[in-house]
C-alpha cells in the first residue's frame, strides 16, 4: 500500500481510531504500510508484530 495515498491514510486514521492505538503500535503500522497488499494484509501484520513483541517480552 502506498502511504502518500489519500484513502490509505484515511484508512490507517480509522484504524488507528477503532483500535485506539499507541505510539509504539502507530510506529509499526507506518513501518508495515508499505509491505501490505491491503488493509486486512496489514491488520494481519499487525498482529504478528505485536505477538511478536509480545513474546519477546516474556
Amino acid at each position: 500500500m502506498n502511504i502518500n495515498d489519500k484513502s490509505v491514510l484515511e484508512m490507517l486514521n480509522e484504524l488507528i481510531i477503532i483500535n485506539r492505538l499507541n505510539k509504539i503500535q502507530i510506529l509499526q503500522m507506518v513501518n508495515l504500510v508499505s509491505l501490505s497488499n491491503d488493509i486486512n494484509d496489514l491488520k494481519d501484520n499487525l498482529k504478528w508484530e505485536s505477538s511478536k513483541s509480545f513474546h519477546q517480552n516474556i
